[in-house]
């Protein structure tokens, strides 16, 4: 992960560390300065510590190391700010996750865009025997997705996605519709 990094100055050169009697030795005082090199990016890393452990400012190669530790997989071709997004928010992203709210949440990480879920199931209470169940048979889960340009959206990653989102017992259903024209818009393309 961390490698030798050329002309790279060590904060604690080693040869400081020594009594006075050795500091005029060239083969020590080489000795050192090579292990100084070897040294000086463990030393730059262990100093930022902090830094890296923060997904808004960690090194590209770590941000997918602490991906694997919150347990998320932001996919590999994302840009760089939408992975760092997704391993920002993993902690509180497990805590809603199979909700409507998580379900969106992801959708809208991955794609940018406010999806329309239909869910099937519901809760209600009656003080009266017999009352009709909310919702329909079985559960199922509708994601609709209205965007300018429906073949640009990969719908494969899409469909992964709301299928680690969903809880396994429920069906899903994924629609990628084109959205439709701003009101006001100029598509003629004319001056006025």
């Amino acid at each position: 992960m961390r490698t030798a990094v050329t002309g790279l100055p060590t904060p604690h050169p080693l040869i400081e560390q020594l009594p006075a009697v050795y500091l005029e030795q060239d083969f020590l005082q080489r000795f050192l300065a090579a292990l100084d090199d070897v040294l000086a990016p463990v030393l730059l890393t262990i100093d930022n510590l902090p830094a890296h452990l923060d997904p808004r400012s960690a090194p590209d190669d770590f941000l997918a190391w602490l991906a694997q530790w919150v347990a998320v997989e932001p996919h590999e071709e994302s840009p760089l700010e939408q992975r760092r997004a997704a391993v920002r928010g993993a902690v509180s992203g497990h805590s809603r996750r199979g909700t409507l709210r998580g379900l969106a949440d992801a959708v809208r990480l991955e794609t940018g865009i406010e999806p329309e879920i239909v869910e099937s199931g519901g809760t209600a209470w009656s003080t009266r025997p017999n009352t009709a169940l909310p919702g329909q048979a079985g559960p199922w889960v509708t994601v609709r997705l209205r965007v300018p340009d429906p073949d640009r959206l990969d719908r494969v990653r899409l469909q992964e996605l709301i299928g680690a989102e969903v809880p396994a017992h429920v069906g899903r259903t994924v629609e990628i519709l084109p959205s439709a024209p701003q009101p006001g818009g100029t598509e003629t393309g004319g001056a006025a």
